[in-house]
């Protein structure tokens, strides 16, 4: 009898704990809720020790839980790290994960600033910062995250040029960080990263440009190759006008030249005539078609 006595005691020393707390986190409650939350404590000490594993739950190192009593958000903010209590039939929760999550955009074709129609793909990195605001402010926050994901990465990408779109990722994927992060702070959503992933362009335009490019590459090519003749036009002048200087310069070249053909084992041997031989020839051909005129 003692003992059923000090239970009874230790119960309703409990029911006036649990009574003073309700009164003081629930000051402006009607009374059904006042009453639905006293039958409910009333329901967890007949029920005791069972209830005990429906009233007490456990919320992991990055999770937060979001309590609300008869439709009310209970006031303290989200509860965790660690173990927290509910009132059965009363109290509702929901948990939040504060982890990293990652998603992939799907890719989405986007007409350029210069009217040309590309299919690009990202990535996004998000977190929970405000568990409260992802609960109350949207109804899925992973979800329109997902689709506004979309939408910025085509409005973004239709104010640029195709040159910048295959240059200037960094600069893209910051722009889009820093507007996703702009729209999904009252959702309690903080966007940390923004990574664009490809961008694939058309067959055809993919031809255009490799024949472009193979085009720019043969010019410079040409162009090397005639600055090469130049330089090299330059130096045989320098040299002629060196040899012309010296005419034994020029039997000295002569014999180095049946040296060079001599090494190569060649049964053919072309030896140059000097002009000067021809010269009286070219000059008495020439005074006759004068006189003949």
């Amino acid at each position: 009898m003692t003992v059923r006595l000090h239970q009874i005691e230790k119960s309703s020393t409990i029911e006036r704990a649990f009574l003073v707390n309700i009164v003081a986190e629930n000051e402006n409650m009607n009374c059904v809720e006042i009453l639905a939350s006293i039958v409910s404590i009333v329901v967890m000490v007949l029920t005791f020790p069972i209830s005990i594993f429906i009233c007490f739950k456990v919320v992991a190192e990055y999770e937060r839980a979001v309590i609300f009593r008869m439709g009310r958000l209970r006031s303290g903010g989200a509860r965790g790290p660690g173990v927290f209590f509910v009132l059965p039939c009363v109290d509702d929760y929901c948990k939040v994960d504060l982890r990293t999550v990652s998603f992939d955009v799907p890719p989405q074709e986007v007409l350029s600033k210069d009217s040309v129609t590309v299919t690009v793909d990202a990535v996004v990195y998000y977190r929970i910062s405000d568990p409260l605001k992802a609960v109350i402010q949207v109804s899925n926050y992973s979800h329109s995250t997902r689709l506004l994901a979309a939408t910025t990465l085509r409005n973004v990408l239709g104010t640029r040029n195709l040159s910048e779109l295959l240059t200037e990722r960094e600069a893209i994927s910051h722009t889009m960080q820093v507007s996703l992060d702009e729209a999904t702070d009252p959702w309690g959503v903080k966007v940390e990263r923004v990574e664009i992933k490809d961008v694939s362009l058309p067959t055809a335009l993919q031809r255009a440009m490799a024949a472009e490019a193979e085009a720019a590459r043969e010019a410079r090519a040409k162009v090397i190759a005639a600055e090469g003749e130049m330089k090299s036009s330059r130096a045989l002048k320098e040299a002629s006008d060196i040899i012309s200087a010296s005419p034994s310069a020029l039997q000295l070249r002569y014999l180095q030249t049946l040296n060079n053909i001599s090494a190569e084992k060649n049964s053919t041997i072309i030896f140059p005539l000097p002009m000067e031989l021809l010269q009286p020839f070219l000059c008495t051909g020439h005074c006759n078609h004068k006189q003949k005129q």
